[in-house]
């Protein structure tokens, strides 16, 4: 059982899956045992605060551990450890975010002018994680709540955005102003009532008016934030536009739009798409990059930005399931660059037989296995939440 432990109930045989918190920057460079009293003083001298320890591998005391100790090595990039290692760490920021937008929307609907300094902290720690792994961000979108979309939708925007423009080699100071514009680009939408935002059914002409007006809620609101850069908001402001006139609020067309008016437009889209609902579920992300593409080839998207973006995201994202031809579910952990369509996958479920089982790491550009069709865990009754937990449990 993996659960969360305070440094002061660290013991020599415990198997450290991750560092949850922390006062540095320290990273570890694999799971493993605790080795020799130094090395839980060499875990406090740099900061760490709590862990998470696999219970189930703990070695019991008088036992000779002889593996070549990795526990405490430091990895300058976590994308040297399995993505669903850093799923826990990455949530637990994700969801400090969604915590802070809830406050920047209870801010804009009482007419307050909101507090960038927290939007600024918490965009700096999502570029900081993306930088050094953003697969573990681009998994946890796929973990939703159904009944928060407005709060995960702008979040998840800003990781989109932020994700891409590196992947663009965008300059850093430049990707921390697109974050924060994506972060606060829906912000207008606590502005409209609520039976119009969560209708389930198609909007009527007039609510679809209505519905509109968010964008320009959204410029106002930003506009009277003290100290917002003009790239923040011009972000925020185009993020509804297209290429052909038909967006809004203002129909600009073509070259008016800038690269990163039409980056967020793309992030917006695609994440609205692939996003669980209350009242609708999402779709599979193949079937998004389709109708990115569509758009575009309307032109109404930039093609050359959509044919980017799936690139960067992969044409199976890390953290989306996939469904084997062995009938056997798989969550892909890393993308193959080589190969877009034979990924590093991590299987879990027996589709046939309805059931979990223990897992199996599969490098498809070298093994029988293939890919017949990117899935949601809706299609088989599953909970993504639970599929983590149980991919967690297993290792």
């Amino acid at each position: 059982m993996i659960i969360e432990i305070d440094i002061s109930e660290l013991i020599i045989g415990h198997f450290v899956v991750d560092i949850v918190k922390q006062q540095g920057s320290f990273n570890l460079a694999s799971a493993g045992h605790i080795k020799s009293k130094k090395i839980i003083q060499n875990l406090l001298n740099k900061g760490v605060e709590t862990l998470l320890v696999d219970t189930s591998k703990t070695i019991v005391s008088g036992i000779d551990i002889t593996r070549k100790d990795t526990s405490t090595s430091i990895a300058s990039d976590d994308s040297s450890r399995p993505v669903i290692l850093s799923v826990t760490k990455a949530k637990k920021l994700f969801n400090e975010a969604k915590n802070i937008q809830k406050k920047v929307f209870e801010d804009a609907l009482l007419g307050k002018e909101l507090n960038l300094t927290p939007v600024i902290d918490v965009t700096n720690k999502t570029i900081e994680t993306i930088f050094k792994n953003p697969d573990a961000l681009a998994c946890v979108i796929n973990i939703r709540q159904k009944n928060e979309y407005l709060l995960e939708h702008s979040v998840s925007v800003s990781v989109l955005m932020t994700i891409f423009a590196r992947f663009l080699n965008i300059d850093k100071q430049i990707i921390q102003l697109l974050s924060v514009g994506a972060f606060l680009h829906d912000v207008g939408k606590i502005m409209i009532p609520d039976k119009i935002l969560n209708k389930p059914g198609k909007l009527t002409e007039g609510e679809f008016e209505v519905m509109k007006s968010h964008a320009t809620h959204s410029v106002d609101i930003i506009k009277r934030t003290p100290d917002v850069a003009e790239l923040s908001l011009e972000v925020a402001a185009l993020h509804h536009e297209k290429l052909d006139g038909s967006g809004y609020p203002l129909q600009i067309k073509g070259g008016n739009i800038t690269q990163y008016g039409r980056m967020i437009s793309i992030c917006d889209i695609f994440d609205a798409l692939t996003a669980n609902r209350c009242y609708k579920e999402g779709y599979s992300h193949i079937k998004a990059f389709s109708i990115l593409r569509r758009l575009a080839q309307q032109e109404q998207l930039d093609i050359s930005l959509v044919d980017q973006f799936i690139k960067c995201m992969g044409v199976y994202p890390v953290g989306s399931l996939v469904e084997l031809n062995s009938n056997k579910l798989a969550i892909v952990e890393r993308k193959n660059q080589g190969n877009p369509t034979k990924p590093k996958v991590r299987s879990f479920y027996d589709a046939e037989r309805n059931h979990y089982e223990m897992t199996k790491n599969i490098d498809l550009s070298d093994d029988e296995d293939f890919i017949v069709k990117g899935v949601r865990a809706d299609d088989f009754d599953l909970d993504m939440n639970k599929i983590i937990e149980f991919l967690l449990m297993e290792g």
